[in-house]
């Protein structure tokens, strides 16, 4: 097993690649009761197109997601209420490109480590459990679709990719799952849930060697195939530029996205989200010259906000919030990338919103839960999350400036309107 000491933030990684080819990371944390199990595969809402066993197979929208929430079934009886009576706290989540299982206890943790690993490992439907899921993700597509929040953003995702799998919905619609069986849900287990797709990451205080024989006595031996995935080709150009709906709001809301280069896997995954980041706050930021602008001028409200997001494939930075007037704050936003990208990034402002994105990553530590994630997302994506204070040092404000250049412009802009119904 190999240890790495980062010493720039005083962290102890173990690390262990099994023979079926899963992943172990244990973080170090001595002296904590809390402990925190993290199994995760790298297969979400992206995943509906894949090749197994030389077949190309498609299969619906919302099928990662639904399984998720059918992998707790167990012949015995549930799971989450297997590990809650143990005193942990289970839960899952389905993201684009990747499903999480995770729970947190202080005590009974290499039990709960079992349970968790064995449900996730041997999957159990029927046709009559199957179906009866459609009934209450049903439900819950028709929750979420009534939400103007989540309407406003996947709209703004389908306007801004003409073909690639973000734009799906990640927990798909009514109709989509409704093609959703048993055995289409065992096939997907078995394409993604193998060993060699997923990571196991542990947080606290627990013997790591412990951690490795646990897995090796449950999960199966073999590493499972090599999934060939397909997210569609996706061109430079955006879909449409705009994209409205009205709804029951008091107050119309806009999302202004802007389609950004994506990054391959590897080293610069790590470098470029960084980037990102600090062009998003030096942008869109509440401490930025734009933000203080359009606020004094009531053009937006302290519901503004931004964020930029990579996945396979995929990079975008995005804002929004409520305003009167979303068309002009939209050409404010792109006139100011045009202002940073000819006068350049002020130097001491980059350097202030530098230290507190630093600051914000150390902080970051504190959370087992930060702590997992970024492991797990950093091993689908090549990079080492942990090396992060390195990564922060290389970067410029001539990086952001060349970042706004390449990407925060007109023609890689989209506009999402949500508009209130007219009485």
């Amino acid at each position: 097993m190999k240890q790495t000491f980062y010493d720039r933030i005083g962290e102890a990684v173990y690390r262990e690649t099994l023979e079926n080819g899963l992943q172990i990371y244990v973080v170090s944390k001595p002296g904590y009761t809390k402990k925190y199990a993290f199994f995760a595969t790298r297969y979400g809402g992206m995943d509906t197109r894949f090749c197994l066993d030389g077949t190309w197979e498609d299969t619906p929208a919302g099928i990662a997601h639904y399984l998720e929430h059918k992998m707790f079934d167990t012949r015995e009886g549930n799971a989450l209420q297997e590990l809650a009576k143990n005193g942990a706290e289970p839960n899952a989540f389905t993201a684009n490109a990747m499903t999480g299982y995770y729970f947190d206890s202080t005590e009974h943790f290499e039990e709960n480590l079992r349970i968790l690993l064995s449900f996730v490992s041997i999957p159990y439907f029927t046709d009559e459990s199957v179906a009866k899921e459609q009934g209450i993700i049903g439900q819950e597509i028709r929750m979420i679709e009534d939400n103007p929040d989540w309407q406003i953003y996947t709209r703004m995702l389908q306007a801004m990719y003409q073909n690639h799998a973000a734009r799906t919905s990640i927990a798909g619609t009514v109709e989509s799952i409704s093609h959703i069986t048993a055995q289409t849900l065992y096939d997907c287990h078995r394409a993604f849930y193998t060993p060699s797709n997923m990571v196991l990451t542990v947080v606290g205080d627990v013997d790591p060697q412990h951690v490795v024989d646990l897995a090796n006595r449950v999960l199966p031996k073999l590493s499972g195939p090599v999934i060939e995935r397909d997210y569609g080709e996706e061109p430079e150009e955006v879909a449409q530029k705009e994209i409205s709906l009205a709804m029951e709001v008091s107050a119309p809301q806009f999302l202004i996205g802007f389609k950004c280069k994506p990054v391959a896997p590897g080293p610069d995954y790590l470098r470029m989200d960084i980037i990102g980041d600090l062009a998003c706050d030096i942008l869109l930021g509440d401490s930025s010259p734009l933000y203080q602008r359009l606020y004094e001028k009531g053009l937006i409200n302290t519901s503004f906000g931004g964020a930029f997001e990579m996945m396979p494939g995929v990079a975008y930075l995005y804002a929004g919030g409520d305003s009167k007037d979303a068309h002009t704050v939209s050409a404010e936003i792109c006139k100011e990338a045009r202002r940073l990208v000819e006068e350049g990034v002020d130097e001491e402002f980059f350097q202030r919103v530098k230290k507190a994105a630093y600051g914000s990553e150390l902080r970051g530590l504190n959370s087992f839960e930060t702590i997992a994630v970024a492991m797990t997302e950093g091993y689908f994506n090549g990079f080492d999350p942990l090396k992060f204070p390195q990564e922060f040092e290389t970067v410029t404000a001539e990086d952001v400036r060349a970042f706004l250049a390449e990407n925060i412009t007109e023609e890689h802009a989209v506009l999402s309107l949500i508009v209130p119904k007219e009485a």
